[in-house]
């Protein structure tokens, strides 16, 4: 995925009632951007963050600009535009750069499922296997007080995300495949856990949906402030797998 037009630089000054964010473009002009990441977005919008912003040609938009990428103060970058996470997923699995995901005739996005009232983020379907349910979550939560390069999720409680886990469980004992695929919009990311500190309900589904058959997937794209594309697979370390205490 490259960002065209080139995205834009500035200053963070304040991110404010979830969807917005000012920002001191290069010329010293401050100006309104939106925000799409609804969650805590902790350890990316700290004031005076580097940021890039993209600038949509839609003139049905309110605010033209979209905060897109973050710089840390170690260097890394950080997409923070969470709307990005299931476009770099599907551009991925239609390229084959995902390989448990390949080998199917027809990619949907946003079909309606299960019966709590969902959206499944991709659906992969073919005559001669059974279907694909992958709901796509944004990472960005780097959390290195216990190690080295770890990220978590969620940065915040999630009902909505519970939900999720429950409907893929349901379509896991319905005979079809169910993935949960992270997408790791953080460099400095290289390994993940669920995020028992913050959501204790949410690493208990994901225990639980393990133990059901969904399968997890945490992809970490090359992120740039030009482009993101395919890189590698990163380890996710389910909580039953930790040394006891250790959470």
């Amino acid at each position: 995925m490259i960002f065209d037009p080139p995205l834009q630089s500035g200053q963070l000054i304040s991110r404010y009632k979830r969807f917005l964010t000012d920002i001191r473009q290069d010329n010293g002009e401050v100006i309104t951007i939106h925000c799409a990441n609804t969650g805590a977005m902790t350890g990316c919008a700290e004031p005076g963050t580097r940021v890039w912003y993209s600038t949509s040609d839609n003139p049905k938009r309110k605010l033209p600009h979209s905060w897109e990428i973050a710089e840390s103060p170690a260097g890394h970058f950080i997409c923070v535009n969470t709307a990005r996470a299931n476009q770099i997923a599907r551009e991925l699995i239609e390229q084959g750069a995902l390989a448990p995901l390949t080998g199917y005739a027809r990619l949907r996005t946003e079909v309606k499922y299960g019966e709590e009232n969902s959206r499944i983020d991709l659906l992969l379907e073919d005559d001669h296997r059974p279907s694909c349910y992958i709901e796509v979550k944004s990472v960005t939560l780097l959390d290195e007080r216990e190690q080295a390069g770890m990220g978590y999720f969620p940065d915040a409680v999630t009902s909505r995300g519970a939900k999720h886990l429950r409907e893929l469980m349901a379509m896991k004992a319905a005979g079809h495949r169910a993935v949960l695929l992270f997408m790791v919009l953080h460099s400095g990311i290289v390994r993940m856990r669920p995020a028992a500190h913050i959501d204790p309900l949410y690493s208990q589904l994901i225990e639980q949906s393990m133990a059901a058959g969904v399968e997890i997937l945490c992809y970490r794209p090359h992120l740039g402030v030009q482009s993101m594309v395919a890189q590698d697979f990163i380890p996710f370390e389910s909580c039953h797998l930790l040394p006891e205490g250790s959470e």
